[in-house]
């Protein structure tokens, strides 16, 4: 892999780089049951933005942000968590931070449903304040991973679920030796397919993971990662083509 990552470069090596465009991982540090480590999360974010980024011209990776919102999985140890509040600010001064040095394409890849909020709130705020530069979002990896395979892919509950088919598989396929399936439990709660019922997840399951991770393969795990690195590498040199902005029939 070429070198990608920002805090490897020198201040001279990065200006001959000429990078135009950032990755930015999102993840949080917290409980996935018993089988999955608490940096999940980031692994899983990092590793694709690695992944895309050495397949792009002119693109750094910068450092993963390992804490997210988390506060509604502290029920389980050891979650480590800032609010919405704290997360929206952060990523807000980060973006701020890129665009001050001429990086003004920017793709996010979050790894947490907690981060989703905060995102988009920072997202949109930069977007009023810079309305030139580029600004895209993987929000939840773990649908559009669903939505590009086929559907007889995952066995349980399309895959969802924290700690769940899906996310256990996809560990199992980028980090298997931090991954204990002897141990890998889950519940699946009952849930409206069209209105949310705000939840803390201890509220569905008795373990710290929902779903059927009982269900994951590496293999599985492998497409899973396999369609969401050609599919963002194909959207982000759709954008450079087409200026990252919308185009009109």
């Amino acid at each position: 892999m070429k070198k990608i990552k920002l805090e490897e470069f020198t201040q001279r090596s990065f200006q001959e780089a000429g990078f135009d465009k950032a990755i930015l991982a999102f993840g949080s540090t917290e409980c996935h049951g018993y089988h999955l480590p608490y940096g999940c999360d980031t692994f899983v974010s990092y590793d694709l933005a690695l992944e895309v980024a050495d397949r792009l011209d002119k693109t750094v990776v910068v450092p993963p942000m390992w804490y997210g919102m988390s506060l509604h999985y502290r029920h389980k140890p050891m979650c480590i968590s800032l609010t919405n509040d704290t997360l929206a600010q952060v990523y807000r001064e980060v973006m701020e931070s890129l665009i001050h040095w001429d990086i003004k394409k920017i793709l996010v890849i979050n790894g947490h449903d907690g981060n989703i909020p905060p995102i988009e709130t920072a997202a949109r705020d930069i977007k009023l304040k810079y309305p030139d530069i580029g600004l895209a979002v993987l929000d939840a990896w773990w649908v559009t991973a669903g939505n590009l395979l086929p559907a007889d892919t995952f066995e349980v509950w399309d895959g969802l679920g924290h700690g769940g088919e899906g996310e256990t598989s996809i560990a199992l396929a980028m980090f298997p030796d931090l991954c204990d399936m002897d141990w890998a439990r889950g519940m699946i709660p009952d849930m409206d397919p069209n209105i949310k019922l705000i939840w803390n997840f201890e509220e569905l399951t008795d373990y710290g993971a929902t779903g059927a991770p009982e269900k994951a393969t590496a293999e599985k795990g492998q497409k899973m990662k396999s369609v969401l690195i050609d599919y963002l590498v194909d959207f982000v040199r759709r954008m450079d083509k087409q200026g990252w902005k919308y185009t009109t029939r």
